[in-house]
């Protein structure tokens, strides 16, 4: 049998034994079968050059050998890979590794909790952390964010599409607009400050705020530092938990660690996930300022806290890249390498298509679903990976690894230019 007809019967195969909810493996119909850094290999010998990373859980690119080093010595040890939250080795070197590299440095106190290995489960956690100490059951989030799709979390979730499947009534969440939601002329900080001091707005005092300082699944809508500082402040004036959830946005996509360093902010509560491993393992924090864990021992549980390994790789990954400032100064650089790059490609069709981000996640806004379809498909189909977000799944994201070469990452653009002018002439046609 060929390798084409091989191909065919395995994608035969997933369609009659995997659930229809399967979505990736739609948009990008191929066998994957290697990668390293930004280059993935299908089974029949295809190029891809991935500009998605895992959904933002590969920021240091795939199979990074650096951070593999680790984690192969560390199963070669014997030593523990599950352990519930126990104290190990591994446990206690991740954390003073992450005091020491990240906290210090940025001048802040958190105590860490390790939840379930999903995003979700982190920002389910910081919202019952936060309706536990204040009292309160609602929660402050914004239109066009996303947080995750188990039920706590759908509930601050805005898509509809999302929200309409949960099979239950999604309760205690209270949506107020992000900034630019209704144009640039509108303080949407203030909207909620007046909302929130209205003793007759209808709106609750909420238990928490929430909020991503860059909406990644929303459309990579990025918030201004002035807003971000508004919206803590409001939050601090009415007593209510600042959470950031930086599991897409932190790691360094947006050029620091975290994506909130640039607007000076100082958040109670900082949901981590994604990258946070280092290598696609999963795993996810919780930074809760010292005064407001107010758990008591086993209240939010799981058997999955903090592998062992992936804590190992997160560890390798804060030694070979954080240590000092080169890596974000890169990353910013090479954020704005791409900014120019794909400001020029939507300057050739006029006011048709629009670019925002910042550090190295980017939107291309096509404002058409089928024109942002067409262009995916057309790039995946010459060997190129990259998804769409945005309400309507209208806007293209940019999320190449921290670490592409230069190379890759022109290699990438060409086909992501190419495929934007194919569209472009096959909607004049």
């Amino acid at each position: 049998m060929n390798t084409a007809a091989k191909m065919v019967q395995h994608l035969s195969a997933i369609e009659a034994l995997e659930s229809n909810v399967r979505s990736y493996s739609r948009a990008f119909p191929a066998i994957f079968s290697n990668a390293r850094g930004s280059i993935i290999l299908t089974n029949d010998g295809r190029k891809i050059i991935d500009f998605f990373s895992g959904a933002g859980a590969l920021n240091y690119g795939h199979n990074n050998h650096s951070i593999r080093a680790a984690i192969t010595d560390y199963l070669g040890s014997d030593a523990l890979i599950h352990a519930l939250d126990m104290a190990t080795p591994a446990k206690i070197n991740f954390m003073e590794t992450f005091e020491s590299t990240i906290l210090r440095k940025l001048g802040l106190r958190y105590r860490l909790q390790f939840t379930g290995p999903t995003g979700a489960n982190a920002v389910e956690a910081s919202l019952k952390l936060a309706r536990k100490v204040t009292g309160r059951h609602n929660v402050i989030s914004f239109t066009r964010g996303y947080h995750g799709l188990s039920l706590g979390a759908a509930a601050a979730t805005a898509n509809r599409f999302y929200r309409k499947h949960t099979g239950a009534a999604l309760s205690g969440v209270t949506f107020m607009p992000y900034d630019g939601y209704f144009g640039p002329t509108v303080d949407t900080a203030e909207h909620l400050r007046i909302a929130l001091m209205d003793q007759s707005s209808g709106v609750d005092v909420p238990a928490a705020i929430l909020l991503e300082t860059v909406q990644g699944e929303g459309g990579i809508n990025v918030a201004s530092e002035q807003w971000l500082r508004s919206v803590q402040t409001i939050a601090k004036d009415v007593g209510a938990f600042f959470i950031v959830d930086d599991i897409q946005m932190g790691c360094g996509r947006t050029g620091d660690f975290f994506s909130f360093q640039t607007a000076g902010l100082s958040p109670d509560v900082v949901v981590l996930s994604k990258s946070l491993s280092g290598f696609g393992l999963p795993l996810s924090m919780l930074l809760i300022k010292d005064e407001l864990d107010g758990w008591a021992p086993g209240e939010h549980t799981g058997t999955f806290r903090g592998n062992n390994l992936a804590l190992v790789a997160g560890t390798a990954a804060l030694d070979i890249y954080w240590r000092d400032e080169l890596f974000a100064q890169q990353v910013k650089c090479t954020g704005e390498f791409l900014h120019r790059q794909l400001s020029v490609i939507a300057a050739k069709y006029g006011n048709r298509f629009a670019v925002r981000g910042r550090g190295m996640v980017f939107g291309f806004d096509a404002l058409e679903t089928q024109t942002a379809s067409t262009i995916t498909r057309k790039s995946f189909e010459k060997g190129l990976m990259i998804e769409r977000c945005g309400p309507d799944d209208q806007v293209i994201k940019f999320l190449p690894a921290l670490t592409i070469d230069r190379e890759i990452l022109n290699e990438g653009l060409a086909i992501f230019e190419e495929s934007v002018a194919e569209t472009m002439r096959l909607s004049q046609s």
